[in-house]
């Protein structure tokens, strides 16, 4: 679980990511979950578009892609949602 001041500073280090994935009217499935945990063991920092056409509540979109990915949720807002994952081979980020 992250503390607030760990949520703050990956927000901050997110600011500057562009999209790389987009969960559309198909939802969340095991496909996507699997790129997602992929990149997030490369990047360790990554953030996911929501597109309009979804027809699940985006909190709930939020809360499955995290939890099929193992990773935590920093932020969801609007329709862009922030995971984090501490990776195994490709550490980068270190958590204040």
């Amino acid at each position: 679980m992250l503390t607030g001041k760990q949520k703050r500073y990956l927000r901050s280090q997110a600011h500057h990511l562009n999209p790389i994935f987009q969960v559309g009217k198909g939802g969340v499935n095991d496909h996507l979950i699997r790129h997602i945990q992929e990149a997030l063991e490369v990047r360790e920092l990554i953030k996911v578009t929501i597109l309009n056409t979804v027809p699940d509540d985006r909190d709930e979109v939020a809360r499955e892609l995290a939890e099929g990915a193992g990773a935590e949720l920093v932020q969801l807002i609007g329709k862009i949602v922030i995971l984090y994952k501490e990776s195994k081979d490709h550490k980068t980020i270190e958590l204040p």
